[in-house]
């Protein structure tokens, strides 16, 4: 694993709508490789490989879960709203990062603190409108510096733990990462069997946004998304809910709530990585949405489509983890199958 890019892509702020940071680092690294990228107007960024049939698309979003400043009031608290799902639990306490136009400053999210609670307030979960921001700044400094829209990103560094990696942001950052070392290997391959648009998506987070304005425009015959799926196997948790087991594969996604995948293109990818000994795991998820919908039906050819997903603990907080072997399959399962997409029938 190169841990040095991976490490990078997790610590570069890019809220929903607010990528340009992000995508730009990524279009300077595949200059560097002599591969050439395009922006569209949403600000998705596109590297194209190949030239025939089938059309493949694959979408690894580069948006962050964040926050907004929606107030400051008269001692400098900095109130706050959600871009993304958020469980108030994992916001208490925890760091962040405003980024103001004079650069970024830091701040700790604050709430009622425990000593002070009754018995009944103690048996409740934090509420997002009880929690604040706290700047360490003098009250006309804080309204000065951070207006109203003001992005917020959680504050935490990537760091190995035993076999695996935990960081802020790895999702969807561990997906950018794999499309992104993926494309360096495919870029070599002489003659790629079909044309194979690598779309790192905006705006997921928050609506499945970019991969549908890129899907309308590239018009795929295959979608393969990139995203993360719940790792639960922790503690308490029974065995019909763990979803997927982390160290044991990557994911081949089945389903999700916004999504079921095209049988056939699960079957061909279960194939591919049996005969190249990649470990895989499949993916029934009962919630959630990827930008493996984008693909399917809203790009006017009902693509057919699934996700290669990366098992991940402690999904949307400051300390997701997923595993080394995990992550490598999932490269390896990307690369395989797009060299032997030619292979595929889209009849089924």
């Amino acid at each position: 694993m190169n841990f040095e890019l991976l490490e990078k892509i997790t610590q570069i702020p890019a809220a929903p709508g607010y990528e340009k940071q992000l995508t730009s680092f990524l279009k300077h690294h595949f200059d560097k490789k002599g591969i050439s990228s395009e922006t569209d107007r949403m600000g998705n960024l596109t590297v194209t490989l190949g030239n025939g049939d089938p059309v493949v698309m694959s979408a690894a979003h580069v948006d962050e879960i964040s926050l907004i400043s929606t107030h400051v009031d008269k001692e400098g608290f900095v109130k706050f709203s959600t871009l993304g799902g958020f469980d108030p639990r994992t916001l208490y306490t925890q760091c962040v990062n405003l980024h103001t136009k004079e650069g970024s400053i830091p701040g700790v999210i604050g709430g009622m603190p425990a000593h002070i609670l009754t018995d009944e307030e103690k048996s409740k979960a934090p509420k997002i409108e009880n929690l604040y921001i706290d700047c360490g700044l003098p009250a006309d400094e804080v309204q000065r510096l951070i207006p109203n829209g003001t992005l917020i990103t959680q504050d935490r560094p990537c760091r190995k733990i035993g076999n695996n990696i935990t960081s802020k942001a790895l999702d969807n950052r561990v997906s950018v990462y794999m499309l992104a070392e993926a494309v360096e290997r495919l870029a070599k391959v002489e003659a790629l069997p079909c044309t194979f648009h690598a779309v790192f998506s905006v705006q997921e987070e928050v609506g499945i946004r970019g991969a549908r304005v890129a899907a309308q425009r590239i018009q795929p015959d295959i979608g393969i998304a990139l995203d993360i799926t719940l790792a639960a196997d922790t503690p308490g948790v029974e065995e019909a809910r763990k979803i997927t087991l982390l160290g044991q594969g990557t994911a081949i996604k089945i389903m999700d709530r916004s999504v079921i995948a095209t049988e056939p293109l699960v079957t061909f990818m279960e194939d591919v990585a049996k005969e190249n000994d990649v470990a895989y795991q499949r993916e029934v998820l009962t919630a959630g949405g990827t930008d493996t919908s984008g693909m399917q039906y809203l790009a006017g050819l009902a693509s057919h489509v699934t996700c290669i997903s990366t098992p991940t603990r402690y999904v949307h907080s400051s300390v997701e983890m997923c595993n080394g072997d995990d992550i490598d399959n999932g490269i390896s399962l990307l690369e395989h199958t797009i060299t032997a997409i030619n292979r595929y029938s889209m009849d089924g």
